[in-house]
Parts: C-alpha cells; sequence; structure tokens
C-alpha cells in the first residue's frame, strides 16, 4: 500500500490564514509569546427557501458541511436531486436547493441535544437510522489500523498547529481519502458526509476514524454513511456501543499506539499484525486522551 498519500482527495490545510490567528499571551512563567489559535465563525444554512441553522465553524468546505449536515439530519434522503448550491462567504450563508419540496417545520420542533462539543443537535427521532439497517461486510486487518493510526497522526492538520480542533477521516483499507477538521467533531463528519454525496462516494468498503468520543450521534451518523467501522483514538458511551451493536456497525476506540478496544461487531478485525513491529505513540504527535476529550 501507498505510503505518500496520493490518493488523498482532500486535506487540512493548516497555512490557510483564514483558518488560525496568531494571538500574544503570557506562558507559565510570566514570559509573553505568541501562539496560533483556530478562527470560529458562524455559517446559517438554509434548505431550499427555509432557515435550518447557524452553526459555529472554521469555514472550509461550507457547501460540504451544508450537504452532510442535512444528510445527517434526515433532511435530505440519499436519492434526493441537489439542484444548486450557492454560498455566500460576507453573508455567511449556504442555500442548498433540491428538486424535491422540503418543509421542516414539524421535523424542527423535535429536536434532541447532543453531547457533540460546540452543541450538535439531532433532529427527529434518533432510532429511525438504526432500525432494520443492515450494514455491508466488511474487513479491518490491524496492520491497516496501526498505519492508518500513525498517518492520521503525523499528517500535517490545524490541531498539530493550533489544537483545540477535532478530526474526521474517510479511509479504505490503510489509505486516508479524505480529512477534515472543526472546532465541533459533528462538523467534521458533517463535512465528510457532504463530500461522500456530492462525489458518489460509497461508505461500503469504507473505514471512518474519528478524534472525538464514540456517542450515540457519532454511531448514527457513521450508520447513515453507510460505513461499517467506526474507529477513535478516544472512548465510549455506553448508548453508543448499543447502537453500533444493534447496527452491526465495528466500534473500535482508545487507538493509540499498538492499543485499541473494540466494543461491538470484532468479527470484522483480522489480527494479521505482530504488536513487536508497531511503535508506541511519539508524544510529539500525542493527541488528547479519551478521559481529556472535550
Amino acid at each position: 500500500m501507498s505510503t505518500t498519500f496520493e490518493r488523498i482527495r482532500v486535506i487540512p490545510n493548516p497555512d490557510d490564514h483564514r483558518l488560525t490567528e496568531t494571538l500574544i499571551g503570557t506562558d507559565h512563567t510570566g514570559a509573553q509569546v505568541e501562539t496560533k489559535v483556530v478562527v470560529e465563525r458562524p455559517l446559517t444554512l438554509f434548505l431550499n427557501g427555509q432557515e435550518i441553522v447557524t452553526a459555529m465553524t472554521i469555514g472550509d468546505y461550507p457547501e460540504d458541511l451544508a450537504v452532510g449536515y442535512f444528510l445527517n439530519q434526515g433532511m435530505l434522503r440519499p436519492d434526493d436531486v441537489i439542484t444548486g448550491i450557492d454560498h455566500d462567504d460576507e453573508l455567511a450563508v449556504v442555500v442548498v436547493r433540491t428538486r424535491r419540496k422540503t418543509n421542516y417545520e414539524e421535523k424542527l420542533k423535535k429536536k434532541t441535544q447532543t453531547s457533540g462539543c460546540a452543541q450538535g443537535t439531532a433532529f427527529g427521532d434518533l432510532m429511525d437510522v438504526i432500525e432494520g439497517i443492515r450494514l455491508p461486510e466488511a474487513e479491518l486487518r490491524t496492520s491497516w489500523l496501526y498505519r492508518l493510526t500513525h498517518a492520521i497522526n503525523t499528517m500535517p492538520s490545524l490541531y498539530l498547529e493550533a489544537g483545540a480542533i477535532h478530526g474526521a477521516v474517510l479511509c479504505w483499507r490503510d489509505e486516508p481519502l479524505v480529512y477534515m477538521e472543526d472546532v465541533g467533531r459533528h462538523n467534521a463528519v458533517d463535512k465528510i458526509a457532504g463530500h461522500m454525496h456530492r462525489h458518489g462516494i460509497s461508505g461500503a468498503d469504507k473505514i471512518f476514524y474519528t478524534t472525538g468520543r464514540l456517542t450515540s450521534e457519532m454511531v448514527i451518523k457513521t450508520v447513515r454513511m453507510g460505513i461499517p467501522i467506526l474507529v477513535s483514538r478516544s472512548g465510549f458511551t455506553a448508548w453508543g456501543v448499543e447502537l453500533a451493536r444493534n447496527a452491526g456497525l465495528t466500534l473500535i476506540g482508545r487507538a493509540r499506539g499498538k492499543r485499541f478496544l473494540a466494543l461491538a461487531c470484532p468479527e470484522r478485525v483480522t489480527f494479521d499484525q505482530s504488536l513487536d513491529y508497531v511503535a508506541e505513540e511519539s508524544a510529539k504527535h500525542h493527541r488528547k486522551s479519551a478521559e481529556d476529550d472535550g
């Protein structure tokens, strides 16, 4: 397999001046220091003529974020025909237009605040996604997993540049294909869902990686994308595990260095990598642990 990531379609750009700001502060020794911080800004999403939500986001890939958000909230169907996506950067607005007439006044009344940082919200009945779902057969080799986690942790990113941000990565075998970051992990996931939909990418043979906790929201969004394997460097919630087991989603958490734990559908995992040749995670690229995850 390639180790130069020539297949990757989208990768974070830590040099994009719109995404970070340099500030002056005082450190623990009393010295004046410069540091980069992530910029967050509001983005209002419209579906046809209806305003749906204003999200706090870093602002990149707004079209993917809007489409993915509507898909993951069940407001867009997988077979919906999108007739246009209009983004106005000055007004901070994205309007997604569809051939099908939509009206979500009733759906907006029934909403669940999720556990995602930056106050994610899920509309409608969460359990509708899990009922009767059958995810495709798939394989996760431990050799792929170790190469993936090392590649993702060492790849240039806003996290390594400024911190305070979550990442989500769509992968095939041991290759990252689409890497998105945002202040809320649900935003990063929605960007990937939107990118997949807009470019006709199937989730059937993919692996999904997130830096965030494996919550009910994360499981439901992965199931919506039709991806059979979800991996995180962070920990689990009990309901996230229960939903993953019900949906037949392989759920792997605490994946750091040579360690990981599978709490749902471990039968997809093939143990083909000797641990003698797997390095522990370098402190240089250490990200926050499950216990610190926000």
